[in-house]
């Protein structure tokens, strides 16, 4: 038995090789040792995601794996849990390899085929190593990640950051209730994700429903959400179940709240007060039990008093409310999201997965990131669709590429040129003037729907009226 069997058995140990004869081998060495508490990961790329659920005591890496090679899976685990001891299993011909990993944060390297006596004095060493067990409770994410009750619930959303953590904790709490939730955040953070986490974790018999309802009018609104009866109006050749009812016994999820219309919002409103609604052409009051989440980056008391948003709806909607970061404040994510992402693009692109070099991180941490996780996404897919060969450099990030940044200085003193918002503001108003005021035929000018164009002109309407 080892004497360190106690330290094993709150945290796993955790093995990654691609190879399930070296699994096995390990895996059972361990546990003949008395060791219990261990994971097998055959894929690299579930490494990361499986730490998030649980942070492990001691981590045995392969370094040639298929998708993320252990050298680099290395680079992550080391700038997110420096302190978790790693140990390399490597060939006869890669030791030179393994001992450049140790450099790097490796406590130690096993050659293969592994050898029971030396697998064991290094895992024992490791878990020798400082005190480790008490060290973890000073790791990022281990005081509120590992008090998560239902760890699950949240899998789909990657993240190390105590901000994050202490909002799944409230989620945990508000889940079971059936009052509404009202969820804050900038563009891209990922509320709608943390809407599927609500749904989860309420354990409600029906389905999600999500809808954006920014730029839908009322006609439309009314229609998608409490659908409509034959005959309703011209076209209505059939009823039409609205996505309220779809949602029966489950949660719907309305997105962009702050851009709702207000004749819709006081329909929403009885629909929160009463549970009652009316679709279209029908006198025939039907009922709901559906879960309300809804979602905004806009500030709706700000809009209340522009008098473009209900007070009585904001208290309705508001019993519940948590507010998510931003990830210019989730820096301790980036590594994580940003290797996630390239492993993604490049699967689907059908191309290799490019080593990370530690500028680009540095670099991209500098970064706003005003569209958040979903800006990220998108530079990380350009990138990839742009990359050819080597590791993956701030040059194929159009945003990071400074490249050419002294011609651009010197154009920007010579040039008084529009921001991209004062452009799109210009052209949204000459074609309303050009049709006088027609909004289809003003879409139709500038290539967008309808929908599209209506929530531009509400947006710029709020703007006219801040300013």
């Amino acid at each position: 038995m080892m004497t360190n069997r106690q330290q094993t058995m709150d945290r796993p140990i955790l093995i990654v090789d691609d190879e399930p004869e070296i699994l096995l081998a390990v895996d059972t060495c361990l546990r003949m040792a008395g060791m219990d508490n261990i994971i097998t990961i055959s894929d690299a790329r579930d490494v990361i995601r499986q730490m998030e659920r649980k942070i492990p005591c001691l981590m045995i890496l392969d370094l040639n794996m298929p998708h993320i090679n252990g050298g680099r899976l290395l680079k992550i685990v080391r700038k997110t849990y420096p302190r978790i001891p790693v140990i390399i299993l490597t060939g006869d011909i890669d030791v030179d390899t393994a001992v450049k990993c140790m450099k790097i944060g490796a406590m130690d390297y096993v050659v293969k085929p592994v050898e029971e006596v030396r697998l064991l004095a290094a895992v024992k060493q490791a878990l020798a190593y400082e005190d480790l067990k008490n060290k973890f409770h000073d790791s990022p994410a281990s005081d509120l990640f590992s008090q998560i009750k239902n760890p699950t619930a949240f899998a789909h959303i990657i993240t190390q950051d105590k901000k994050m953590h202490a909002v799944f904790h409230y989620i945990e709490a508000i889940a079971p209730s059936s009052q509404p939730v009202l969820v804050f955040g900038e563009t891209g953070v990922g509320k709608e994700l943390i809407g599927q986490s609500i749904h989860t974790l309420s354990k409600r018999k029906g389905k999600l429903v999500v809808i954006n309802v920014a730029g839908l009018d009322d006609n439309v609104f009314s229609d998608t959400l409490f659908g409509h009866i034959q005959g309703a109006f011209t076209g209505a050749q059939k009823t039409r179940q609205g996505l309220i009812e779809q949602a029966a016994g489950g949660t719907l999820f309305l997105d962009e709240i702050g851009d709702l219309a207000l004749t819709s919002q006081v329909k929403l409103l009885r629909l929160l007060q009463e549970r009652e609604y009316l679709p279209l052409g029908s006198d025939k009051i039907k009922h709901s039990d559906a879960r309300i989440i809804t979602s905004t980056n806009l500030n709706l008391w700000a809009l209340e008093k522009k008098g473009i948003f209900r007070k009585d709806l904001i208290y309705r909607l508001s019993t519940h409310t948590l507010t998510l970061p931003p990830l210019r404040e989730r820096l301790l994510d980036l590594p994580l999201l940003l290797d996630r992402f390239i492993c993604k693009a490049a699967n689907e692109l059908d191309k290799p997965v490019p080593d990370i070099p530690k500028t680009l991180i540095e670099q991209i941490e500098t970064y706003p990131f005003k569209g958040n996780i979903r800006e990220l996404k998108s530079m990380v897919y350009d990138a990839i669709s742009r990359h050819r060969e080597g590791p993956i450099t701030a040059n194929l990030f159009k945003a990071l590429d400074t490249s050419g940044s002294g011609m651009e200085e010197k154009d920007h003193q010579s040039f008084s040129l529009p921001t991209l918002k004062e452009a799109s503001r210009e052209l949204v108003e000459k074609a309303m003037k050009q049709t006088g005021g027609n909004q289809s035929a003003a879409a139709g000018i500038l290539g967008i729907s309808q929908q599209a164009l209506s929530k531009r002109l509400q947006k710029l309407k709020f703007e006219k009226n801040e300013d």
